[in-house]
């Protein structure tokens, strides 16, 4: 009957929230003792829920009892399945009420929403960098622990992040499932195609505190603010240089490597950059017929 009566008479001593019924509250309880008395057998971890333990057990036996019937993509919650099935049904029922920006899941709306109130709730306790979302922290940390437990079965590459390692398998697979509904190219990763789709719009809703620019993606901003921050927080463990974007370093490290990965198909000359081989083919092979 509290259900129709909205009443909660089981209150927390620690935070006052209230809830119905005595159970909700031992397990709310668990949030700030810490306690985790449900442990998997196969790797120790541990849970302050049964149900967490069950959901965790999937990710040793691979198994996925949820299936799309659309596509029959398989998921090993159900929850992860209801939120696939949006992707079919273009379904947005949660809207922001400041910018109406639609979204298909509760989760999405209120990470969505410390955009605009800039609340960054989650601390890091190594040096203190604030993130909106405790996901966000958790792959943050693993910059300070340098720990990638992912592992590519094809290549070996070890990554920080299980999204990561998803992301790089579309390498080995060719596999892009994303398609425009304008030019109908096709790309790996949703993001990539929320970000191209801009490309037909034109809108560039990022826009820069400083000198008012305005870019159609975040990561694009985030980058052009270190032009104005002159921070470089890429750095060369071989010689110490710094740089202000990662692909940078990356380049940089290959004048130590001696790798040069970019080979003109017409002379073979290699170089360590793409752009000195975009140079290179404009200034040499401008009036070449095989181009």
């Amino acid at each position: 009957m509290l259900a129709h009566t909205n009443e909660k008479p089981h209150r927390c001593d620690v935070c006052e929230k209230r809830f119905r019924q005595v159970v909700a509250l031992k397990r709310h309880m668990m949030t700030h003792t810490k306690e985790k008395p449900h442990q998997c057998v196969v790797c120790e971890k541990r849970f302050s829920r049964r149900g967490n333990l069950k959901r965790h057990m999937l990710t040793h036996t691979k198994e996925k009892p949820h299936r799309c019937i659309v596509c029959e993509q398989r998921f090993n919650q159900s929850a992860n399945l209801k939120r696939h099935m949006l992707t079919h049904t273009k379904e947005q029922p949660f809207r922001c009420d400041v910018c109406e920006k639609g979204f298909s899941i509760s989760g999405s709306l209120k990470t969505h929403m410390l955009i605009h109130s800039n609340e960054k709730p989650y601390r890091c306790s190594v040096c203190e960098k604030m993130f909106r979302h405790v996901g966000a922290l958790k792959t943050h940390m693993v910059t300070h622990t340098k720990e990638k437990p992912h592992r590519c079965n094809v290549c070996e590459k070890r990554f920080s992040t299980s999204g990561n390692l998803k992301t790089h398998m579309l390498t080995h697979t060719k596999e892009k499932p994303y398609g425009c509904d304008v030019c109908e190219k096709t790309f790996s990763l949703r993001g990539y195609l929320k970000s191209h789709m801009l490309t037909h719009t034109n809108r560039k809703p990022c826009r820069c505190d400083i000198c008012e620019k305005c870019f159609n993606q975040g990561g694009h901003l985030k980058r052009h603010m270190l032009t104005h921050t002159k921070e470089k927080p890429y750095r060369c463990d071989v010689c110490e240089k710094r740089f202000n974007q990662n692909d940078h370093l990356k380049t940089h490290m290959l004048t130590h490597t001696n790798q040069k990965p970019y080979r003109c198909n017409i002379c073979e000359k290699s170089y360590t950059a793409n752009r000195n081989l975009q140079r290179h083919i404009t200034t040499q092979h401008s009036n070449d017929k095989f181009l």
